[in-house]
């Protein structure tokens, strides 16, 4: 177990790194295939690694899974920055997976916003109240996918003892100015919908973004954020811009190509993590694993 990192909060506003989950050919977990993602990372300057989210096909595991990466990822993360551990699911996977990702040595938790069709904005303040709970004073992250709860279950979120931060991950750049003023000011806002949506984001009062190219170009993501911490929104446009095409791959089939774009630019790569999932795609549909070879040739990624 390695000790929990103490730098979590001044690295929450930077960039929170969300990790793939490797798998062999029988379709079972190959946590060593993340190695040299891992350091490449943390090597760009990455803020935060994410195990358990959602380029980590996070309801694509199970429970057992879901541990056995959060341990393997600190294990491999080796406190050199710190781990946010996703939680989620039923309430009791979802204590499990708290007082796992704690003993694991995660710095904090981020609880997914539940996905069951009969939430009640009550019932998620309960909810986030028991993992919280689980969690031991570990810091609690809250992912927002979805504000349709409503603002008063939202400041109700944001009052539960331990919460220290949100990933805001709905294009409602408004309705996340108005969360930020009327909660606690010492509250984190994280722009949640990546690098895109980061500027307007950015723009009300986020601070930093999550990633899923991290896990291909971090260098990338890294530029980014330092464009958008120093103000120059023409530059981080402008970065933005590159990887436009890259991320329109990955909003394909419903957006169920996400994970699998990042996969396979893994494997094009020599970092091979394996294959997705259902019920996400797998493979690239024909004629877009070309697209994507030139665009990593445009990025100077592929050696040759």
């Amino acid at each position: 177990m390695t000790s929990p990192n103490p730098n979590f909060l001044t690295a929450l506003p930077g960039i929170s790194g969300i990790l793939v989950t490797p798998f062999d050919s029988e379709d079972r977990l190959a946590p060593q295939l993340l190695q040299k993602v891992i350091d490449r990372a943390i090597a760009a300057g990455v803020h935060i690694l994410t195990a358990n989210g959602n380029t980590g096909e996070f309801y694509g595991l199970t429970t057992a899974e879901a541990v056995r990466m959060v341990h393997a990822d600190a294990e491999m993360i080796a406190g050199r920055v710190p781990l946010l551990a996703g939680v989620g699911r039923s309430i009791g996977d979802a204590v499990e997976l708290a007082r796992e990702s704690r003993a694991a040595g995660a710095a904090a938790l981020m609880v997914h916003q539940p996905p069951d069709p009969f939430v009640a904005p009550r019932g998620v303040v309960a909810y986030v109240q028991r993992i919280a709970e689980a969690g031991q004073g570990l810091p609690v992250v809250l992912y927002l996918r979805n504000d349709g709860i409503g603002m008063e279950a939202i400041e109700a979120l944001c009052r539960i003892p331990g919460v220290v931060g949100v990933k805001w991950a709905s294009p409602t750049p408004l309705r996340l100015a108005e969360a930020i003023r009327r909660t606690d000011p010492s509250i984190v806002w994280v722009g949640g919908l990546a690098e895109t949506w980061a500027p307007p984001l950015c723009a009300v009062g986020a601070r930093g973004f999550t990633s899923g190219l991290i896990n291909v170009w971090p260098e990338h993501s890294v530029a980014i954020h330092a464009a958008l911490a120093a103000g120059d929104y023409p530059k981080a446009g402008a970065l933005i811009a590159r990887m436009h095409d890259f991320e329109a791959l990955r909003a394909e089939e419903g957006n169920g190509t996400n994970v699998t774009v990042v996969k396979q630019a893994l494997r094009l790569l020599g970092q091979d993590c394996g294959h997705v999932r259902p019920p996400g795609a797998w493979p690239l549909a024909a004629g877009k694993e070309a697209a994507l070879r030139r665009l990593l040739g445009e990025w100077g990624l592929l050696a040759g």
